[in-house]
């Protein structure tokens, strides 16, 4: 999944989002949302393998989320496409100031939805060409790293939210150790039960050899 989490904000305020993966990228699509400047803006954030795109214009924002192997044409022709959906939506209610959070979740979610399908699925061919385009044409669009416009107790919550991924990594990957590690010991014990059979099995072999099948070595015959 190249497209991961999608949304579109007046201001700070988040009216409507898709999340495409599991992992929850609330913080850091809101501090992101914070530092964005009111004046109409194209840009792109780095923040681990993930790019964070973003079109503001008109006071409206539109973000998208993507893995780093999705380049940049690809996301920003689906902005294009979720600005035009969303301008020509009966429910953007683009004369209303103050929309609240979330205001237009129920009725624009869905097409936030749609579109991002298509776009991880099968992208239009016109759409990224037209995206590339305004790209090269648009020299002020650049490329910045989260951790430059982050206050530190902004990293410092980032991090936090970045550890307890990583703490539920690392106690998944215990509980595999722990797993792995029996399913070695129970292994060892059973080559372990068949290296003696065996043993035992040519030793009898052996001794069969010089007193016979009955193991009577010390008999003699009258």
């Amino acid at each position: 999944m190249s497209l991961i989490h999608a949304l579109v904000a007046q201001g700070s305020i988040i009216l409507a989002e898709h999340k495409g993966g599991s992992r929850d990228f609330s913080q850091a699509t809101q501090t992101i949302l914070s530092k964005i400047p009111p004046n109409n803006s194209k840009l792109t954030y780095v923040w681990e393998q993930y790019l964070f795109h973003y079109v503001s214009e008109g006071g409206f924002t539109y973000l998208v989320m993507a893995d780093d192997s999705a380049g940049r044409r690809m996301p920003f022709a689906f902005l294009s496409e979720l600005q035009r959906k969303f301008l020509e939506a009966p429910s953007s209610s683009l004369n209303d100031p103050e929309l609240p959070a979330y205001g237009l979740q129920g009725t624009f979610a869905s097409t936030i939805a749609n579109v991002m399908n298509t776009y991880n699925t099968a992208p239009p061919v016109d759409e990224i060409a037209r995206a590339q385009a305004e790209l090269n044409q648009v020299k002020d669009i650049m490329v910045q790293n989260v951790e430059q416009i982050l206050s530190r107790g902004e990293r410092i919550e980032l991090l936090v939210d970045k550890t307890d991924v990583m703490a539920g990594q690392a106690t998944a990957f215990r509980r595999g150790a722990r797993s792995v590690r029996r399913q070695m010991w129970w292994r060892n014990k059973k080559i372990l039960c068949l290296s003696i059979l065996v043993a035992l099995v040519l030793v009898w072999i052996l001794l069969a050899q010089f007193c016979g099948a009955g193991l009577r070595c010390g008999s003699s015959n009258k």
